[in-house]
């Protein structure tokens, strides 16, 4: 493969990184639009919060991984709504809401589509880094507490809710917050997620309230 003019030393470095992970690999063999799907198959294979999920929202969901994966081991009647700021392929059994998931008038759009509350909330949102990580870190928990907001007013009881972070310290405290209610509750790095990245998924599984 030959690129042409020249490119930054972290533009090639994330090439190099690209072609030589096995994730990226795997997700064109099995018809994936990216390497985030493993990440998600292999924490519902821990926690199994898809199988049985018939109301769906995926958060962030461009370009459509996690949908596909939601799609795939969700019921065959189940309702999936996702939303993201950039557009994406249509993925059967999904419903595509693009826009700002912070603004109500989408949050609305969501609730109205799926008709009643959610058994399962996943959010994948992430920020565009700057490379500072104390920045980035609020950065993304700021959308964290927006989509764990929602979710205490869109879960069902029993329901599930998974969200991505960047470690940095402000996610102690809302890992507290969602203990109270949940009655599970826990951090996940799967094994997608590449080993130098503050990534890391906060699961909460059964919804108290």
């Amino acid at each position: 493969m030959q690129i042409k003019g020249k490119m930054s030393i972290s533009s090639r470095r994330w090439l190099d990184r690209q072609l030589n992970d096995p994730y990226v690999k795997s997700a064109h063999k099995d018809g994936y639009r990216c390497r985030a799907a493993y990440k998600l198959k292999e924490m519902d294979e821990k926690f199994k919060f898809i199988k049985k999920s018939k109301y769906i929202i995926d958060i962030g969901a461009a370009p459509g991984g996690w949908s596909q994966v939601l799609s795939q081991k969700s019921l065959p009647e189940a309702k999936i709504a996702s939303i993201d700021l950039l557009d994406f392929n249509p993925i059967e059994k999904v419903k595509i809401f693009i826009g700002d998931f912070q603004d109500t008038q989408n949050q609305e759009a969501i609730i109205n589509y799926l008709g009643q509350k959610a058994d399962l909330i996943v959010s994948d949102m992430a920020p565009s880094t700057i490379g500072h990580a104390k920045t980035d870190h609020l950065r993304i928990m700021n959308l964290v507490y927006s989509a764990y907001d929602f979710a205490q007013n869109m879960l069902a009881l029993n329901g599930n809710f998974i969200a991505k972070i960047f470690m940095g310290g402000k996610e102690k405290i809302l890992f507290k917050h969602i203990k109270r209610d949940f009655l599970t509750t826990t951090f996940y790095k799967p094994k997608a997620s590449r080993s130098l990245s503050s990534e890391i998924y906060l699961i909460g599984i059964g919804f108290k309230k």
